[in-house]
C-alpha cells in the first residue's frame, strides 16, 4: 500500500538560483549529462544554485531496470570519447573545488565502463590536482579487474550505493546483488585502504528499522566510512511505491546509530542523496 500525500517536510520551496542559467548553459556547450536533471533530484536548483553537479557519465541510457530510479532505459549510445575532457573542462568552468562522478550502468561494455571513469579522474587531476574528485560506480558485475582500473587513479571517494534492505532487493534492484555490493565496496579497501569509501541506504520502501540497521552494520563490516540516507520518492506512478513517509525524528536516530557503529560522517535526513553535501561530508571527515 502506497503512503498518504507528502508530508511537510519534503515540501521543496522552489527558487531560482542566480548561477543556475551558468549551470545549465555550461553543460549544455559541452553535451554533458548531470545526475542531478536525469535522476530528478529534489535538490537541484539548490545545487546548481551553488555551482556544483554530479556529472552522469557514458550516456543516458541505463542497461537496468531498478524500479526506483528515473534514469530511462533505451537505445545505448556510444561512449563519447571527448567526455573526459569535456567533464574536466566543465570542472573548471565551475570552478568546483568538489566534483561527483556517476554513470548509468553499462553491462554491454566489457569492463562496466570502469576504464572511462579512470579517464574522467585521470583528466581533472591533470588540470588541478588539489580538486577532490568522488565517483559513484555501478557494481561492475563483481569484476574486481574492473573495480582496480578505478582505484588505480585513487579517486578521493569511491561511493557505491547499497540503495534498499536485502529484502527488497527482487522488487526494487532485481538485476543487482546485495552481497556482490557489499564485495565491491570491500575490495576497494583491499586495493587501497587509503581511498575513502561511501555508500548510501533510501528508505520508504517498505523496511523495517531492524533491517536499516542490519545493513549498516554490513556497511562498517567492509569498512565503509560515509553514509547517506534519505527518504524515497517515487518519480512517477509506475515507479515503485512509496511505502512510508519517514520523520526527521527518525532520519536523525539513524544518523547516531551509525556514527555509533563507527561511520566518520553520516548524512540522515529526508532530503539527503548520495552526492547532496558531499564536499561537507569530505571535508568534516578529514577534520577528524
Amino acid at each position: 500500500m502506497a503512503a498518504d500525500r507528502k508530508p511537510h517536510w519534503l515540501r521543496i520551496k522552489l527558487r531560482q538560483g542566480h548561477n543556475l542559467e551558468y549551470v545549465k548553459e555550461t553543460l549544455a556547450s559541452l553535451d554533458l549529462n548531470t545526475v542531478c536533471v536525469e535522476a530528478n533530484c529534489p535538490n537541484k536548483i539548490e545545487c546548481f544554485s551553488k555551482k556544483t553537479a554530479t556529472f552522469m557519465i557514458l550516456g543516458r541510457e541505463c542497461t537496468r531496470n531498478c524500479s526506483f530510479c528515473n534514469v530511462s532505459h533505451g537505445v545505448l549510445q556510444q561512449v563519447d570519447v571527448n567526455e573526459p575532457v569535456n567533464v574536466a573542462e566543465a570542472t573548471i568552468k565551475l570552478g568546483l573545488k568538489h566534483v561527483v562522478i556517476t554513470s548509468v550502468t553499462r553491462d554491454d561494455l566489457p569492463d562496466g565502463g570502469a576504464a572511462h571513469f579512470a579517464e574522467v579522474i585521470k583528466e581533472i587531476k591533470n588540470r588541478d590536482e588539489k580538486i577532490i574528485v568522488e565517483v559513484l560506480i555501478p557494481d561492475f558485475q563483481g569484476s574486481e579487474a574492473a573495480l582496480a582500473k578505478v582505484v588505480a587513479e585513487r579517486p578521493h571517494i569511491i561511493n557505491h550505493n547499497i540503495e534498499t534492505v536485502p529484502r527488497l532487493y527482487n522488487e526494487v534492484r532485481p538485476m543487482a546483488g546485495y552481497r556482490q555490493s557489499l564485495e565491491l565496496l570491500k575490495n576497494v579497501k583491499k586495493i587501497d585502504n587509503e581511498i575513502i569509501t561511501k555508500s548510501g541506504i533510501m528508505l520508504g520502501l517498505g523496511e523495517t528499522e531492524a533491517e536499516v540497521e542490519e545493513v549498516m552494520a554490513d556497511l562498517r563490516s567492509v569498512g565503509c566510512d560515509l553514509l547517506t540516507i534519505g527518504q524515497y520518492l517515487a518519480p512517477s506512478k509506475a515507479h515503485y511505491p512509496i511505502k512510508e513517509y519517514i520523520t526527521p525524528e527518525a532520519f536523525e536516530e539513524y544518523r547516531i546509530k551509525g556514527l555509533d557503529l563507527g561511520f566518520k560522517f553520516v548524512a540522515s535526513s529526508p532530503l539527503v542523496r548520495s552526492s547532496y553535501h558531499a564536499a561537507e561530508m569530505y571535508e568534516a571527515d578529514n577534520r577528524e
